[in-house]
């Protein structure tokens, strides 16, 4: 700790007369110095950076590369009610896949003749000459897309209630393990 008397260590004592900084010989406040009244010119070097900061390389540093963030997380518990609107969704959008992918593969079928070439076959091993078995008749459009339409509705509820149960049994079992430990990592 320094008093007024004692100087400071680093600095050079002044002597007891000399003015304090920013005040003059008979103690009142110095003013600061005016600027010379410009006459519109402005100074030699322009605004321009001093010689040694002139080149732009040296002045930005690329940033440097930052560490890869890991976190290790463990999923202790998953909310059975948020399992069971997702699965419903998604079974339903499963549901709307197999019934237009069943009229698709039977109008396909049929565009390319592959009913009749079937009936031919059944009746050539059936021994009956002329229209003894008829394919449409059982699988006719109709038929399979309702035929699909109700294993879709079956799979909804099936896919939903097993999602459900899927989610519970998690609980339990993460309870007695701790749950499945999953890292990530910030790229």
């Amino acid at each position: 700790m320094s008093t007024p008397k004692t100087p400071r260590p680093g600095t050079r004592p002044q002597p007891a007369n000399a003015p304090r900084a920013g005040t003059t010989r008979g103690g009142t406040p110095a003013r600061p110095a005016q600027r010379p009244a410009s006459s519109g010119q402005r100074p030699a070097n322009g605004g321009q950076r001093p010689a040694g900061q002139s080149g732009s390389a040296g002045l930005v540093r690329p940033a440097p590369k930052a560490k890869v963030r890991r976190a290790r997380l463990l999923v202790s518990k998953v909310d059975p009610w948020s399992v069971l609107k997702m699965a419903f969704l998604l079974s339903v959008a499963l549901g709307i896949v197999t019934v237009v992918a069943s009229i698709v593969l039977w109008t396909t079928l049929d565009i390319t003749g592959i009913f009749d070439r079937v009936n031919g076959l059944l009746s050539e091993i059936a021994g009956t000459e002329g229209g003894g078995f008829d394919l449409r008749s059982y699988a006719s459009l109709g038929q399979v897309a309702s035929f699909a339409t109700i294993i879709a509705v079956v799979n909804v509820v099936l896919l939903t209630a097993l999602a459900m149960l899927s989610a519970v049994l998690y609980n339990i079992s993460a309870t007695l393990v701790g749950g499945i430990g999953v890292t990530l990592t910030d790229d």
